[in-house]
């Protein structure tokens, strides 16, 4: 998908299928009163979404069952061609274009990705290895999941801004951690790189190769990269997983291939109608090749084909795609058994992944959203007392605002989100396991707020709004500037050091962070004992929650670090790692 996860707040949990279903036949997609029933309860009781629309093929034919609205206060209904961004699935139109001018003989699967760029660009290969389209188009080239000097403008619209250049920039600096073809790590960049790639051969921008090989064929006339004047009409306003209106994005020729397309139920049909081979193109041989390469992923049971994973999970096989956006979740799908096909759109970013899986097959379950407690009522009088900015670390403001009897918190860098309350002072999330508690003087007035999330306790005093404008602007300056803030370097360096001696230095650290520390320390000094000595720590950029991040290279592998601007103190406020290899 093409969602994005750096997030000092949320944290996203996944939950899934652990092995094969019982086999036995698959169930065809039920009835439309089913379906119905079951799209109310997703929106009207769970409120993971404003509008949802699913179009269902089977052996009576095609249908689309719609429920909702295409954003918070329309009353319009949702219909097959309303429009919605589709993200990833954007990579199986981009595989299919891969698989037609393979077929037409301008390109190879087994060639290397370098032969379709400009003179000159420098693309990794490692022992001789080059990356190659197919391992592009099966998340098996060596590429990480998004290119490390990607550093959006604005975190609401992230692919706005990526060129072409800082694309071919990345490449030329990158060192691959592994040979292309053995591994399957998923990668917004490679497909992004492989749109790029097809589009130079072809000699045009992807958008209009996609129009010319593969949506005028078809007769798909709401599918584009674009939204064009008809589209915007119907288009279904995004969403973010707590219902908050967000902004469309906008990705650029470098990540187009990745996940830039628009479409509608109606049009996604008649895309699975040829997947199927129910109705016949010249695309069919396109369509039936994508199949042709298979690599095992990280997942038991499922399989990476070009664009597609292939799903055996319930003893028959279902080859599906999903999409997520920062406002949109959708979901396609086929069982070539029963003849049938699903597509699910959302205009929230909550997915629809094990809908649209059950729906296929109901011996898929669906998922259950996390359980909120009650809400309590709270008086307008009361929400206006905790209005306001507060402290988190450096640069990182909690700004608190209403609309009607709704109180937001918005994180410096992040989305606003709803928060509810339990009770006057106490107050919730609905997206992920998350409080806030507000402190008050004798006379009601919010002195500060404390974050409970994951175990741990983060406090924030209420500071005004000269100081938090004056954050925010030190937080835009530190973005652009992409320069390590004082002493993070040093830090990181004396508390690797510490690990290794098995001596944390916890007096250097918050007393949050020295607690998160203190709970996750076996394995924390497992993965530094594994990795060996630190042989090198590079800055690699500031990312988009404002955190200073390096590039560990020890005897056995790497690991990225993200660390936050230290206090006035000189204590660190966040920090953390992820194994690159």
């Amino acid at each position: 998908m093409m969602r994005l996860s750096a997030s000092v707040l949320l944290v996203c949990l996944m939950t899934g299928i652990a092995g094969p279903l019982n086999a036995a036949p698959a169930n065809p997609p039920p009835p439309d009163s089913q379906i119905r029933q079951v799209l109310a309860n997703r929106i009207d009781v769970e409120q993971q979404s404003v509008g949802i629309v699913v179009g269902v093929i089977d052996p009576h034919g095609r249908r689309i069952v719609a429920y909702g609205h295409p954003q918070q206060g329309d009353d319009q209904p949702l219909t097959g061609d309303s429009v919605f961004e589709i993200g990833s699935i954007t990579k199986v139109f981009t595989s299919l274009l891969l698989t037609k001018m393979t077929e037409h003989g301008e390109v190879r699967l087994n060639e290397p990705v370098a032969e379709l760029l400009p003179p000159g660009t420098q693309v990794p290969q490692r022992d001789g290895r080059q990356i190659t389209l197919a391992d592009l188009a099966t998340h098996t080239s060596g590429l990480p999941r998004m290119p490390d000097n990607f550093r959006p403008a604005n975190p609401l619209n992230p692919y706005a801004d990526y060129s072409v250049k800082q694309l071919y920039q990345f490449l030329a600096s990158y060192q691959l951690p592994r040979d292309p073809g053995v591994k399957w790590v998923y990668s917004n960049l490679g497909f992004g790189l492989l749109g790029l790639a097809l589009a130079r051969r072809a000699g045009i921008d992807y958008g209009t190769l996609l129009r010319e090989q593969i949506c005028r064929p078809l007769g798909l006339h709401s599918t584009a990269t674009v939204t064009t004047p008809s589209m915007a009409q119907r288009l279904a306003v995004g969403h973010s997983a707590d219902l908050i209106t967000v902004s469309s994005w906008n990705l650029t020729e470098a990540m187009a291939g990745a996940g830039a397309l628009r479409s509608t139920a109606n049009d996604l049909l008649t895309f699975l109608a040829a997947a199927m081979g129910r109705t016949q193109s010249g695309l069919t041989p396109a369509f039936q090749a994508l199949l042709s390469v298979q690599r095992p992923t990280e997942a038991p049971f499922i399989e990476e084909a070009l664009g597609w994973m292939v799903d055996t999970r319930g003893g028959g096989e279902i080859v599906w795609k999903d999409g997520g956006t920062g406002g949109y979740a959708s979901f396609i799908g086929y069982d070539p058994a029963s003849d049938s096909a699903v597509v699910v759109l959302s205009n929230s970013n909550n997915s629809v992944d094990d809908l649209g899986l059950h729906l296929l097959d109901s011996r898929y379950p669906l998922s259950v959203p996390y359980g909120s407690p009650p809400e309590a009522t709270v008086s307008p009088g009361i929400l206006d007392r905790y209005v306001g900015f507060y402290e988190l670390a450096p640069n990182a403001i909690f700004t608190i605002t209403r609309k009607g009897n709704q109180l937001f918190a918005q994180l410096t860098g992040q989305t606003r989100m709803a928060i509810y309350p339990k009770s006057p002072r106490e107050f919730f999330l609905k997206v992920v396991d998350a409080r806030m508690s507000f402190e008050t003087d004798s006379r009601g007035k919010a002195m500060g707020l404390t974050l409970h999330q994951n175990g741990f306790d983060r406090r924030a005093l209420k500071i005004s709004r000269a100081a938090a404008m004056q954050a925010q602007l030190a937080f835009r300056q530190h973005l652009r500037s992409n320069t390590p803030s004082p002493g993070t370097k040093a830090s990181l360096l004396r508390y690797i050091k510490s690990l290794e001696r098995g001596q944390p230095n916890y007096q250097e650290m918050s007393p949050e962070m020295a607690t998160a520390v203190r709970k996750q320390l076996p394995l924390i000094e497992g993965i530094i004992r594994k990795m060996g000595a630190l042989q090198s720590l590079r800055f690699k950029g500031v990312n988009a929650a404002g955190m200073d991040t390096y590039d560990a290279t020890f005897a056995n592998g790497r690991l990225e670090w993200a660390i936050a601007p230290l206090s006035p103190d000189g204590k660190v406020m966040a920090r953390g790692f992820r194994i690159l290899h």
